[in-house]
């Protein structure tokens, strides 16, 4: 009831309104984009694809398969970002711009943009081929050459404008307007999910379709509230500093404010998910490419997706990728060095390279096991694939793996920021109204 009255208040402040209606307004013409086909493809073609375009497909909302103007989307935006996050650790120019604050982020800002157009050009060059690859996709006497100079604009173009759009619903609208089109283009794939998981039930199967509805609903169920338990897991490692022991009226001892370093257990994101699924699909790959020899159908038939090979793969890539990430994000001795810098220092642990030591241990404490809690959730699908959802593999995909958690990651983001525009909007109300008084201080 609580949800269902937040809703309804956010649409009666204006301010908020509108911020909603524009948010909506962009995703609607996001998903009207991948729906409008490059000139020249025939209307009703659709890619014959593999493990790596399915991945895509299922980010892009089915535009991908269909040779859309937004075949892309923002992914090659993704990529970008990317490569600059790395860079940032491998160039000292572009570390020496991520330090310079509001201005150096503007400047990796603009270089992420330029590197995204000529990603963009790139990725559009190779799937402009692999469309004209197969003869099914266009219609007939079209010129390949010409098909393929304007659809590597359309297609660049049509990134571009994903990423404006993206901009204008971070600004005007409601949360994070990259990850909220990332999340509407997954979803877009879902309610026709459901479609085919009930005519595989109930009009193909012979019984048994309720109660495996109901094991379904169960299970995803479940594994929501522990993508939700470890988006929102958190250490907090407590924090005094100088001025606060000198102040007894914020002095954490007399009930004062307490400052807290916040280590996610989850610190990597969805990142390691991205890069292992990157890295696992190489095998399928290569054993499709060496079919009929005995290394190739070694490789075909344990490291498909699914197998066992592929599992233990994917789970230890995640595993070495989510350190690898975390420690990239996050350097304990930077922190350490700020809080002396401030004055700060964690009760009962000395300041500097000993309260490095002491976050590093910690930190490490709780990636280890906020990497198995991700390599769980990542080969979910898998498992649902094999056991529950064997004819649907687009549902299992819902099941968990990078889908779910960008999923509920991006709608607690965007509840939260709705709740904290319904939260200041009371505030200016009482503020107005004179009922809020200061508080005195305890003397």
């Amino acid at each position: 009831m609580s949800f269902i009255k937040n809703i309804e208040s956010a649409f009666k402040i204006e301010e908020l309104r509108n911020k909603i209606l524009t948010t909506l307004f962009f995703v609607v013409l996001y998903r009207l984009g991948g729906h409008i086909q490059l000139p020249g493809i025939a209307p009703s073609a659709v890619l014959s694809g593999n493990e790596a375009t399915g991945v895509l497909d299922m980010f892009l909302g089915g535009a991908f398969s269909k040779g859309a103007i937004f075949g892309l989307g923002i992914m090659p935006y993704i990529s970008a970002s990317i490569i600059l996050q790395l860079a940032q650790f491998a160039i000292p120019s572009i570390q020496k711009l991520s330090k310079e604050g509001e201005s150096g982020r503007k400047k990796i800002s603009q270089y992420t943009r330029i590197l995204t157009i000529i990603v963009c050009v790139l990725q559009s060059f190779g799937f402009i081929t692999y469309i004209t690859s197969q003869d099914h996709m266009l219609m007939v006497g079209i010129d390949k050459t010409v098909f393929t100079a304007q659809s590597v604009v359309l297609l660049t173009a049509g990134t571009m404008f994903c990423m404006w759009m993206g901009d204008q619903i971070t600004e005007k609208g409601i949360g994070n307007g990259i990850s909220i089109l990332i999340t509407i283009g997954i979803l877009a794939r879902f309610p026709e999910s459901l479609v085919m998981e009930y005519n595989n039930l109930f009009e193909n199967a012979a019984g048994g379709g309720a109660l495996i509805v109901l094991l379904e609903a169960v299970v995803f169920f479940a594994v929501v509230l522990l993508t939700i338990l470890i988006i929102q897991g958190v250490r907090k490692i407590p924090v005094n500093y100088a001025n606060q022991l000198m102040n007894k009226n914020s002095n954490p001892a007399l009930g004062g404010p307490q400052s807290s370093i916040p280590l996610k257990v989850n610190q990597a994101g969805v990142m390691p998910i991205i890069f292992a699924q990157a890295v696992v699909i190489l095998p399928g790959f290569l054993g499709g490419q060496m079919s009929g020899s005995d290394i190739g159908s070694f490789i075909s038939t344990y490291f498909r997706y699914g197998q066992i090979g592929y599992v233990l793969l994917l789970v230890v890539l995640i595993i070495v990728f989510t350190f690898f990430y975390t420690a990239m994000i996050l350097n304990p001795v930077e922190i350490a060095d700020d809080l002396k810098r401030n004055g700060g220092f964690v009760p009962g642990v000395k300041p500097g390279e000993p309260t490095a030591s002491f976050i590093d241990s910690v930190l490490s404490k709780i990636t280890l096991p906020g990497s198995l809690f991700i390599a769980a959730i990542a080969i979910i699908p898998s498992i649902i694939s094999l056991v529950l959802v064997k004819e649907n593999q687009q549902l299992a995909s819902f099941f968990g793996g990078t889908s779910l958690l960008i999923i509920v990651g991006v709608v607690l983001d965007t509840a939260m920021n709705i709740k904290s525009h319904l939260l200041m909007k009371e505030y200016d109300g009482m503020m107005n109204t004179g009922r809020v008084r200061r508080s005195q201080p305890i003397s």
